[in-house]
């Protein structure tokens, strides 16, 4: 068992090395890179933003009521901010990515794979890694932090609305509060997060798709190994950066 997961992983560091090699190396495909920019990013908008929303209300809440056991309420609009900015904001907009397009990719390809169509792009002198996997992870890698900075703002809007309206906290000295503790490699760093999970959510959803087994069960653990293993690593590279960004 130990043999079979080290080699898993020589697997996926090899195949996220060659991705990485043929980023700058022509031929490029930017329709493709558009297609996939469009639908890692713009479509994905509405799922990230409703879980955010949710979430820094859902937060504003828990926060005042652990607050009001050491009479410390009004540090609800501080920590809502850095809680979605540093963590909930990158973690959970990779974890609804990781839920949408990562089993989306590796089921386009593990179908392209299963009706050989794969097999027709390496006919046609496409390098099917260089047509398939390299413009969705560049996508996905672009796009996610975008998504994380406007699910941040999404979620500290609705710790502002539940702030307000529910818990009684003066509107204009919620919004200062906020700019006030909030720091710019709190931002930053949930940016530099959303990257690093997008990255791995497009290789996971690639790597999967291209090493489906044949048949209609084949595509299917694909994409149920894509979003586990996208998941996994999103937890586990948050942890990391989390490691080297704040000890």
């Amino acid at each position: 068992m130990t043999l079979g997961m080290l080699a898993s992983f020589g697997r996926v560091a090899i195949f996220a090395a060659d991705v990485v090699s043929h980023l700058l190396r022509p031929p490029f495909y930017p329709r493709e890179f558009l297609q996939a920019l469009m639908q890692i990013g713009w479509f994905s908008l509405p799922v990230v933003g409703m879980t955010a929303l949710f979430t820094g209300g859902a937060l504003a809440l828990q926060i005042y009521a652990g607050g009001a056991r050491f009479s410390a309420e009004a540090v609800v609009p501080a920590i809502v901010a850095i809680g979605m900015a540093r963590e909930l904001g990158p973690v959970l907009g990779g974890l609804m990515v990781a839920a949408r397009v990562a089993s989306s990719i590796a089921a386009e390809i593990g179908t392209m794979k299963v009706t050989e169509q794969i097999d027709a792009l390496v006919t046609l002198s496409t390098n099917p890694l260089k047509y398939l996997a390299v413009p969705r992870v560049l996508a996905a890698t672009l796009a996610v932090p975008v998504l994380v900075a406007v699910g941040d703002s999404i979620g500290i809007m609705g710790g502002w609305i539940v702030g307000v309206q529910r818990l009684g906290f003066n509107s204009a000295a919620y919004i200062k509060n906020t700019v006030d503790f909030l720091e710019m490699w709190d931002i930053t760093s949930g940016l530099l997060k959303g990257a690093a999970f997008g990255f791995l959510v497009a290789l996971m959803g690639c790597y999967h798709g291209m090493n489906s087994g044949r048949g209609a069960q084949g595509v299917g653990k694909a994409t149920k190994s894509a979003v586990v293993s996208a998941s996994v690593l999103i937890f586990a590279a948050n942890y990391l950066l989390t490691e080297l960004f704040f000890s």
